[in-house]
């Protein structure tokens, strides 16, 4: 049975498309996949990048003249993002102007090796806003320590801000307020807010990915907490994730952003992130069929973009078993893991992994260029 993004659209939830290359970009795949209403917005992030530029020769010819100019792998490398994420954000004007701004965004993240300085973060998000210049682009800043506060900054600075690598509910009530507050920061000095869009990019299969080893550890030590750890793998991050969805609703059905959004504030709307599959003995549409609820985004990478529209299920899932959500999270303190310790763990590997793909990507960039002068 295949299932239409579109129908997806119609429940609340935008499918949005976890990858952006060159070649997708001119030879009019994804503006098809843009007008048959597959896709709704582009996330993009260093490994992408590394894998766009690394595995094709797409980039060559632009890259040999900004090589001979005498660029860095550095310099270079934000030339051809910058062109990529413009054309991007060109493809999706119509959806953009289509929805009065509600879909249609390209994200492209800051230099991440910048997470844990608050000053340097807001810098490069202006930089970048300025430089890619289109009204459907999203800055992506991580919801580090040091992102909290630039994240509510650029808000107030009138930028439009997807805030990446939030795995816990903690984090999550801590990156709402920087919006709300961003907002009203704006509003206090007398400057619109209607156009401001924000999405916040909540990790999912990633939580299953740690805590289910911590899980069948319980099971394969047969103790007393053994048969509820074998229960409760593989529900851990869709529970965290339904739970997030009832913060988010708390949120923005407020008395307190009531008045914002009399004056034209839009929700941040939840972006489930990390939706492939990372465990094969569970459905490759998991993280999707289970996460569906009005306003909302998933990104989701080619693969699982391919096996939701050949077998997903497009139905408002995500409040159907709040209780049963509920009880899982009640169910893993039973068991003594602390799903605190998961989440700020993997708030910090998934910085160093952005960094070190990052720093992949400037040495593949450096390859082709010495190539280019040589």
């Amino acid at each position: 049975m295949t299932t239409t993004p579109k129908a997806v659209y119609e429940l609340g939830q935008s499918l949005w498309y976890d990858n952006i290359e060159r070649r997708l970009l001119e030879n009019g795949e994804l503006a098809a996949m843009i007008d048959r209403g597959d896709i709704y917005g582009v996330t993009s992030n260093p490994s992408i990048f590394k894998k766009a530029i690394g595995d094709s020769n797409d980039y060559d010819d632009d890259l040999q003249p900004l090589a001979a100019e005498g660029l860095t792998a550095l310099e270079i490398f934000d030339r051809l993002a910058i062109e990529d994420i413009q054309a991007a954000c060109d493809l999706f004007a119509g959806v953009y102007a289509s929805t009065n701004g509600g879909d249609g965004y390209v994200s492209i993240e800051v230099n991440p090796d910048l997470a844990h300085d608050t000053d340097a973060t807001c810098d490069e998000a202006q930089r970048l806003w300025e430089t890619v210049d289109r009204p459907n682009l999203m800055v992506k800043i991580p919801a580090t320590k040091a992102g909290i506060p630039a994240i509510q900054r650029s808000l107030a600075n009138g930028l439009n801000i997807n805030i990446t690598l939030i795995f816990s509910q903690e984090r999550y009530a801590e990156v709402m307020e920087a919006y709300v507050a961003g907002l009203e920061e704006r509003v206090a000095k007398g400057e619109g807010i209607e156009n401001i869009a924000s999405v916040a990019s909540f990790f999912v299969s990633r939580i299953d990915s740690k805590i289910d080893g911590w899980l069948q550890d319980l099971v394969r030590d047969e103790g007393p907490h053994a048969q509820t750890a074998a229960n409760l793998q593989g529900k851990v991050a869709v529970a965290n994730a339904v739970m997030a969805y009832q913060l988010f609703k708390n949120v923005f059905e407020s008395e307190r952003f009531a008045a914002l959004k009399e004056k034209g504030a839009r929700v941040q709307r939840p972006l489930w992130a990390s939706t492939s599959t990372k465990n094969p003995d569970y459905p490759d549409t998991l993280y999707i069929d289970e996460l569906i609820g009005a306003d909302t985004v998933n990104t989701v990478p080619p693969n699982t973009l391919e096996a939701f529209k050949d077998h997903g299920t497009a139905k408002l899932t995500i409040e159907e078993d709040v209780e049963v959500s509920r009880q899982a999270l009640a169910d893993l303190e039973e068991v003594s893991l602390s799903l605190a310790k998961a989440t700020q763990e993997l708030e910090d590997e998934g910085v160093a992994a952005f960094s070190k793909a990052f720093k992949d990507l400037l040495e593949t960039v450096e390859e082709r260029r010495l190539q280019a002068v040589s």
